[in-house]
């Protein structure tokens, strides 16, 4: 069974406006209300692609159960922790420009983080865990390890989306993936990458690093895939218009483990995750299978 791990979901409430002015009265043109977390979005496009998963994180009060109950319609299973509190609301504006109005969340007990640790112990090497997405304020900063590391036995598969520190510090542990973006490489060793060659080089540390295999997301340039035993690919992304990247990066994650599960191909697996990744951004919301075929069918 696929798992992901969301710390900190969130209901996406996205409004659209002819104008936004500030200390006044504003109407919406239209309005949607989505679930949200990169964990979550891994689990949608899941499903969009035909492939059963379990979300996991915490949730509290009525805005977590809207969540729940929105997964359940596309059949996520839902494992995740019932904390006191609220779980938080994004709010997204566009009238012109976008602007985003991001809440807090509640806070998380040393009890539930217990509670979510213990249900991951359960993972067996059958099973593959993806955690992604920044740690709140109310988890302590190394929960990622916290994590790893009371399953490190059980010989679960594992792929990492985090930033800086959180994603250098699991890659002891050996992911199968870890997926930064460009400039996240740059920020980790501190260096300026300007071409192919310093772009291969500086992943190919996080090999040497423990992941076993890293996708660097390039956005409309495509991506690169180094592995451990395999010669580097860079692949650019499809054409097309891009409507909203929110949730692309998680997209190509979907579309890696889809791909991967079936073939075990990492090659393959990496053609599909950009191909997912891009009908996601070429979108409203989240890649459907019919807009991942359309675009596979594209490329070479």
């Amino acid at each position: 069974m696929i798992y992901t791990v969301t710390f900190s979901p969130a209901i996406d409430y996205v409004v659209d406006l002819a104008n936004f002015t500030i200390g006044d009265i504003n109407r919406t043109q239209q309005e949607q209300v989505f679930p949200g977390g990169k964990g979550i979005n891994v689990s949608l496009v899941l499903a969009n692609l035909g492939k059963s998963s379990i979300a996991t994180g915490f949730l509290g009060g009525f805005t977590g159960a809207f969540i729940k109950e929105e997964l359940a319609k596309r059949n996520i299973k839902s494992g995740f922790i019932e904390v006191d509190g609220l779980t938080r609301i994004n709010v997204k504006i566009r009238a012109g420009k976008e602007t985003a109005i991001n809440g807090q969340g509640p806070n998380i007990k040393d009890e539930d983080i217990n509670k979510l640790i213990s249900q991951l112990e359960k993972l067996t090497k059958d099973d593959l865990l993806v955690i992604s997405g920044t740690v709140p304020k109310s988890l302590p900063s190394n929960i990622y390890e916290m994590i790893l590391e009371r399953i490190k036995d059980n010989k679960v598969e594992v792929i990492v989306d985090a930033t800086k520190d959180i994603l250098l510090n699991t890659l002891k542990y050996r992911p199968l993936l870890v997926k930064p973006n460009k400039e996240e490489l740059e920020e980790m060793f501190n260096v300026s990458i300007s071409n192919d060659q310093e772009l291969i080089e500086n992943a190919s540390k996080l090999l040497s690093l423990g992941a076993r295999n890293v996708i660097v997301s390039l956005g409309g340039d495509g991506a690169l895939l180094v592995g451990e035993g395999l010669e580097s690919v860079k692949r650019s992304a499809p054409q097309g218009k891009v409507v909203n990247t929110v949730g692309a990066g998680d997209s190509l994650v979907a579309g890696f483990i889809a791909e991967y599960l079936d073939s075990k191909d990492i090659k393959k697996a990496f053609k599909q995750g950009i191909a997912t990744g891009s009908a996601s951004a070429f979108s409203e919301y989240l890649a459907t299978k019919e807009e991942v075929t359309n675009l596979l069918n594209k490329m070479d």
